[in-house]
């Protein structure tokens, strides 16, 4: 058998290209293509293209693929895939709400796509989830495509907000009991790099918790260790305790990293996490308890080592990236003037 498979990227969406291998029964078949570095992509078959879009900030897409299910696409990165993405979100959720003693209100940075909401709302004693996101037409494209989420937008206890998170969180009178960060991965010249520096976490994020408040956020991908590092020990300059975790996700090929902050500490038992799912989360988790969660914050010695040596502190001016690039950034340099 003999093939080959011609590989184009254009302007950061994922390019569909045709699978060309000579076959017996020679047929074509679209693939999807997701560059995680320079010299590292992952790529899986496609059924079809369901949505493809550009926004202010972001590109959008939605496919179809026939190992994941449904996959959310934002700046050519993967954000979701519908056979696995309860590993994600129940990571990104679940432990913050469960370390705090008595979570009423919480405030999502982005989230658009509304799992982040999901999952807090099977809280029982949540009161109020604000979910700020910058794009509309992402809420919007999520609304319509990702109907499995439907049930949270329809939520009297949320309140969706479009606006940037940090000028939202620096007018909000009220603290809040956990604030997370469900944002984009940070991309050069994208709209959510700004939301991982000290000086937001400092000045913006930390005055909005309330004293025994906890924060959650995503940190990326393992491979590359120099963002989730930097964001890890940005948070150790701001709050008196932080605890990182990863979880293998397989739509993202890698495992994935989060960290909590908070100045009060995480200990726990592992009973005590379990009989507080059992008494607070309606219905069933999928893939979060007690055994997975600490095996989870149990991080390999490679891991670990990178944490405790990283000195880089997140800022404006020393920003690490992800590969890639946001739109506005991609606008500047093709001198599109219309997008600033």
């Amino acid at each position: 058998m003999e093939g080959a498979v011609e590989i184009m990227l254009g302007n950061g969406l994922p390019e569909i290209h045709k699978d060309t291998t000579k076959t017996v029964h020679s047929n074509q078949q679209d693939w999807y293509e997701k560059t995680i570095d320079d010299d590292l992509k992952w790529s899986f078959a496609l059924n079809s293209v369901l949505h493809q879009g550009t926004s202010k900030y972001q590109d959008i897409a939605l496919l179809d693929t026939k190992w994941f299910g449904k996959v959310f696409v934002i700046d050519g990165k993967m954000q979701s895939a519908e056979r696995d993405e309860f590993i994600y979100h129940e990571c990104l959720i679940h432990p913050a709400l469960l370390f705090h003693p008595n979570q009423k209100t919480v405030f999502i940075m982005g989230g658009g796509e509304g799992s982040a909401a999901r999952e807090i709302l099977k809280h029982k004693t949540i009161e109020k989830v604000v979910m700020c996101d910058i794009d509309q037409e992402v809420v919007d494209f999520c609304k319509k495509f990702l109907t499995v989420n439907n049930k949270a937008f329809c939520n009297k206890k949320l309140e969706l907000v479009i606006k940037d998170a940090k000028a939202e969180l620096e007018k909000r009178e009220e603290k809040f009991d956990v604030i997370v960060g469900d944002l984009a991965d940070p991309v050069e010249g994208g709209p959510c790099y700004q939301l991982y520096t000290k000086s937001f976490y400092q000045y913006i994020l930390k005055p909005k918790l309330s004293p025994i408040g906890i924060f959650v956020t995503q940190t990326s991908r393992d491979t590359h260790k120099e963002v989730f590092t930097s964001i890890y020990n940005t948070l150790k300059q701001v709050f008196k305790y932080v605890k990182a975790y990863t979880a293998h996700v397989p739509s993202f090929a890698d495992t994935w990293g989060w960290v909590m902050a908070s100045d009060q500490d995480f200990e726990s038992e592992v009973k005590e996490m379990d009989r507080r799912i059992q008494e607070r989360v309606k219905g069933e988790l999928m893939y979060l308890d007690s055994p997975s969660f600490f095996s989870a914050a149990t991080l390999n010695k490679t891991v670990s080592l990178a944490l405790e040596k990283e000195t880089e502190v997140y800022s404006e001016k020393n920003a690490r990236y992800i590969h890639g690039q946001g739109v506005p950034y991609r606008a500047y340099l093709k001198k599109e003037p219309d997008l600033f």
